[in-house]
């Protein structure tokens, strides 16, 4: 379920030009740092000793560290070496066996990373503690998840198009520690409320403090929370970030699953966006809202008065781009082996292809609006996806249909699940499947790279191949004493 997404009406923050105060030499807040000049400034007044700097790997997990600000002021000016590990391994840690880009016949070197000033945060619980986001260069920048959104969205910039985007997630908070998880196994985990208590106003007003931190945590980091609400299950959230430029969008969600985790940590709690966690509840979404604006005169490029639904020429393309890649690049929205668990029938993740008009048993919602709404939401996407990579399936495709001039197939009306959909709409039902297809994929490779496109797909069949180690409690429950 999900929240109404309206784009602003003047442009975010993060992305103006350099503000009054700025050129006045005034004491800057953190989302006005915009240059080089800027950080070094930020930096200095606050007395900083060391900053914080981090960047996203392959799974979307935030790797970074403190620097000094020594080393920080350099690297501002020159760039600065992060171990290339970081793109050849696991959640886990655990190297790939199959990758060309970086390995042991590597020998795990450094590679170049750029800060980006703009992207500099204040970390609210840290006494005035700076954080700014990087991204690899040189060879790296091809397999770097940040770094191939860039390159999405400037092809969309060079087709005339502005994109915006704004991510929602579902996550369940327990009231559990890594401590105490762990010692029980992942088992018997007890959820911070219990019951099926959605958009309950008893939960929001009886744990307002909770809701109230991560709001505030939301808008002092620069991913503002445009609904928080209580979702269907035992201590389950959802959260809608605020819509902006896709770039920043996929920033603002990198950091809010980072720092929920933080924050929920900090309070003696944890907080998973699995996608699905358990056989007994729904699982976990991290849909996406998008829409293109025409650079030429900042109107919507979706917009069309009069039409059906509201759907312009460019819309209906980019729906169709949309539905006819979804099962090709299925595996960079759906990345894990629990993706799968949660794409079953009337569990609110679709399992064909399908759109349809404000129906949320598609996997594409087209949401007919006015120049600043008319919008489309890919559904499909589950919370557990790396946001830079799901943002980048989601704009690419599309683009890559409007490129093309395709156009949809039939929209569903009522229960996408109980249609008959033809073949070539269905999903890949495991990640190994999916990560054959994304191979397979022409448009994949036009749209990401032939180094993307293998050294994913290699990171997905190995993440395959571990789950095949694993001895698991069904198995042994199964077989272990009749077979």
């Amino acid at each position: 379920m999900d929240e109404s997404t309206e784009l602003p009406s003047s442009p975010p923050a993060a992305f103006a030009s350099s503000s009054p105060v700025s050129q006045a030499g005034s004491t800057l807040s953190p989302r006005q740092v915009q240059s080089v000049a800027d950080a070094r400034r930020i930096v200095e007044a606050r007395g900083l000793s060391h900053v914080k700097v981090g960047l996203f790997d392959n799974d979307g997990v935030m790797r970074g560290k403190y620097m000094s600000r020594e080393k920080f002021f350099s690297a501002l000016d020159k760039g600065f070496a992060f171990c290339d590990v970081v793109l050849g391994w696991d959640v886990q840690d655990q190297q790939y066996d199959n990758t060309r880009y970086t390995g042991w016949h590597t020998g795990y070197p450094d590679a170049p990373v750029r800060i980006l000033p703009h992207t500099c945060r204040e970390v609210p619980f840290e006494d005035g503690m700076l954080l700014f986001l990087a991204e690899f260069e040189g060879a790296a920048e091809s397999v770097c998840p940040r770094a191939l959104l860039r390159r999405v969205i400037a092809r969309c910039e060079q087709a005339g198009f502005a994109p915006y985007a704004a991510l929602e997630y579902e996550f369940f908070v327990f009231d559990e520690t890594p401590d105490t998880a762990r010692a029980k196994g992942y088992r018997n985990l007890k959820p911070f409320t219990p019951g099926w208590f959605g958009y309950s106003m008893i939960r929001n007003s009886v744990h307002a403090d909770l809701y109230h931190e991560i709001l505030a945590l939301a808008e002092r980091m620069d991913f503002p929370i445009e609904g928080l609400h209580t979702e269907t299950g035992p201590g389950v959230l959802e959260a809608a970030i605020a819509v902006d430029e896709a770039a920043a969008a996929a920033d603002k969600a990198a950091l809010f699953k980072t720092f929920i985790k933080v924050l929920a940590e900090r309070r003696g709690l944890m907080a998973t966006f699995m996608a699905k966690w358990s056989n007994d509840y729904p699982g976990q979404s991290g849909h996406i809202h998008l829409s293109l604006r025409n650079k030429s005169d900042n109107t919507s490029a979706f917009f069309a008065e009069g039409q059906p639904h509201s759907m312009s020429d460019t819309q209906r393309h980019f729906l169709a781009g949309q539905q006819r890649l979804m099962p090709e690049l299925l595996c960079m929205v759906a990345p894990t082996i629990n993706s799968y668990r949660r794409m079953i029938p009337g569990f609110w993740a679709p399992t064909h292809a399908t759109w349809g008009v404000e129906n949320r048993t598609a996997a594409l919602r087209v949401i007919p609006g006015g120049d600043k709404s008319q919008r489309q939401e890919y559904r499909l996407g589950a919370a557990d996806a790396n946001p830079y990579l799901a943002l980048a399936v989601a704009l690419g495709s599309g683009l890559y249909g409007v490129e093309q001039g395709w156009e949809p197939g039939e929209p569903v009306e009522g229960n996408a699940y109980a249609v008959e959909q033809p073949e070539e709409l269905a999903l890949p039902r495991t990640l190994w499947d999916a990560a054959q297809r994304l191979k397979q994929s022409q448009a994949a490779r036009e749209l990401f790279g032939d180094a993307f496109v293998d050294h994913f797909a290699a990171s997905r069949e190995w993440e395959e191949r571990e789950f095949r180690k694993h001895i698991g409690d069904w198995e042994l429950q199964r077989y272990f004493e009749i077979i």
